[in-house]
């Protein structure tokens, strides 16, 4: 399984190839990851580009905290998102509604 490094990494490239992927979000997404491959990382949406930022370079709108096994799982579509949120695995805060728009920006990892 790729370290979250890897998924960071390939999520970004994927996006700066086809930023449509974002669905014209404007955001900053932070995900606070817990665990054996803890870390942060931001994703960075506006003007039509994309950025992946290892740490806390920006304020975000949106800040996801979870385990780094259950980021791994949600994006290679073995976790719903709205499942891992009301079983309390997925904690958020900040702007909701971004949240749930997440899902998109993260099928860039299976692209």
């Amino acid at each position: 399984m790729p370290t979250t490094k890897e998924i960071f990494e390939k999520i970004g490239n994927v996006l700066k190839e086809d930023p449509s992927r974002t669905g014209g979000l404007e955001a900053i997404y932070q995900f606070n990851l817990t665990g054996d491959d803890a870390a942060v990382y931001q994703i960075i949406l506006g003007g039509g580009q994309a950025e992946v930022q290892e740490g806390e370079k920006e304020a975000p709108n949106c800040t996801l905290h979870l385990a780094a096994e259950d980021f791994k799982q949600m994006v290679e579509g073995n976790l719903n998102g709205t499942a891992a949120f009301m079983s309390g695995r997925l904690k958020v805060e900040g702007d909701l509604g971004l949240a749930m728009r997440l899902e998109s920006v993260l099928s860039a990892y299976s692209a």
